[in-house]
């Protein structure tokens, strides 16, 4: 083993508040503000991603409060189950915002039972708790698309732009919606005085309509606005058979009697 050249019991400690250690010193001490001051911004950032979280799961809590007086017009608030199918961007009967659909909104929104949770599974495949009264209410009894009145259908449509807007739609598609219900309300079939092509423009748009949802987003998705006369017209045979159809069953039911 080599000799020691000085024995480290009597080396002197240095004196670092000297001019001769003033440069490492004054490193020492940047780096170490450095350091502080990453270490505050990381927990900045992490408070901000927090706020932002809460923010975004709470999006009610946070709404600016507005200095309106309360209207007297009544406010469009569809059902807690209408609003989840429009956030999703998935297919939602009209019937929920016609003016039935809505006042039945209303009464269970004003309701104070409290709606409990139910698990559900989404459209990947995960299952989730939700809020039961997101869920459709089997015992209701709900209007199709294709069984709506003109009059319920013009309530409808209006309400439900509005409420594509509020829950931040794509322009696209409410444009593409636009237009596909002011085409159905622009033709020839909405103002003849035969009932069966009335009838057939509210099958087609029924039918157009969910067939949209279904393929919007994948390799075969088309746009409804404009209106396919072909269809339509297989949809009033549709709807002329349905209607024949009830006539003979009515007429047998005569002559059994």
């Amino acid at each position: 083993m080599a000799p020691l050249l000085d024995n480290p019991n009597d080396a002197i400690l240095p004196d670092f508040r000297i001019a001769d250690h003033a440069t490492a010193r004054a490193r020492l001490i940047a780096n170490a503000i450095e350091e502080e001051r990453d270490h505050q911004q990381a927990i900045t950032d992490k408070q901000e991603a927090a706020r932002k979280e809460e923010q975004k799961k709470n999006k009610s809590k946070f709404i600016p409060v507005g200095n309106s007086k309360v209207p007297s017009i009544p406010v469009v608030i569809p059902s807690h189950y209408a609003v989840r199918k429009l956030k999703a961007g998935e297919y939602c009967e009209l019937y929920y915002f016609t003016n039935k659909g809505l006042k039945d909104a209303k009464k269970s929104l004003l309701s104070t039972e409290s709606p409990g949770l139910m698990l559900t599974t989404n459209t990947d495949g995960l299952q989730t708790w939700i809020n039961a009264d997101e869920m459709r209410d089997p015992k209701a009894v709900i209007t199709k698309d294709k069984n709506l009145s003109w009059e319920h259908f013009n309530e409808a449509t209006p309400c439900m732009i509005t409420a594509m807007k509020q829950h931040e739609w794509p322009e696209d598609r409410i444009n593409m919606h636009i237009q596909f219900w002011t085409a159905l309300q622009n033709h020839r079939w909405r103002h003849t005085f035969n009932t069966l092509k009335q009838r057939a423009l509210l099958l087609y748009q029924s039918q157009q309509r969910r067939l949209w949802h279904f393929t919007a987003g994948g390799p075969f998705g088309w746009s409804i606005a404009e209106l396919n006369q072909d269809l339509i017209m297989e949809a009033g045979e549709e709807i002329f058979n349905e209607d024949r159809d009830l006539a003979l069953a009515a007429l047998k039911q005569v002559h059994s009697l």
